[in-house]
């Protein structure tokens, strides 16, 4: 099963960061002071005022493996809420594996997970009666491997999301997270009325993102 990117919502714009930078001196908005936003988002994010840019969040459901989650969890994130085997058995068993793998190793991948997704169902039923349900689910987690696929719900605020994308879209990062990274990407970006293409404009300007 593919690893798959949900952009659920967003809040806030270039204008709400532009106001929130503004808040020391007038936020008050006319038609001369919105056409200074794209100048002010850059000088912003050039200088490293990066604080206003917290007032945007985009917000995701993704589906991944363990080992991307856990690159997920390495970044300062505004929320994360994923599965948990420790508080419900996982019964979908959905897994990934990697499309650039020779096709007899993906076959002895996909066979090794599917042993021990028999495994780790089967210790939670025969551990039960001796361990209770909560040890016995917690514990069973150790048949799950690396490309173990869960469900995830995720939020960045913009700062934090130009520091995953710059990190995470680079090409000195793992195929998966960075697959995820540029799927994110692409969809805020392709927002209906570009919300945040002054600050997509300035992380490039800046290097930032490419």
């Amino acid at each position: 099963m593919n690893n798959t990117v949900e952009l659920l919502g967003y809040y806030g714009s270039d204008e709400v960061i532009a106001c929130s930078a503004w808040t020391s001196t007038s936020r008050e908005l006319d038609a001369k002071k919105k056409q200074r936003i794209p100048k002010l988002i850059n000088m912003l994010w050039t200088n490293g005022h990066e604080t206003p840019f917290e007032k945007g969040n985009v917000h995701f459901l993704v589906n991944c493996d363990i080992a991307s989650h856990i690159h997920l969890l390495k970044h300062r994130l505004s929320s994360l809420n994923a599965e948990s085997a420790r508080y419900k058995e996982l019964k979908e068993d959905k897994y990934f594996i990697p499309d650039d793998w020779e096709a007899h190793w993906q076959t002895k991948l996909a066979d090794f997970v599917q042993t021990g997704n028999v495994l780790y169902h089967q210790c939670i039923a025969e551990l039960e009666p001796s361990l209770g349900r909560v040890r016995a689910k917690e514990s069973a987690r150790f048949f799950k491997t690396y490309n173990s696929q869960i469900q995830a719900d995720i939020t960045f605020n913009m700062r934090s999301f130009a520091n995953f994308i710059s990190l995470r879209k680079s090409e000195h990062a793992q195929k998966e997270i960075r697959e995820l990274a540029a799927e994110m990407l692409k969809l805020v970006e392709n927002i209906e009325d570009k919300p945040f293409k002054a600050t997509f404009d300035a992380w490039r300007a800046k290097g930032t993102i490419v």
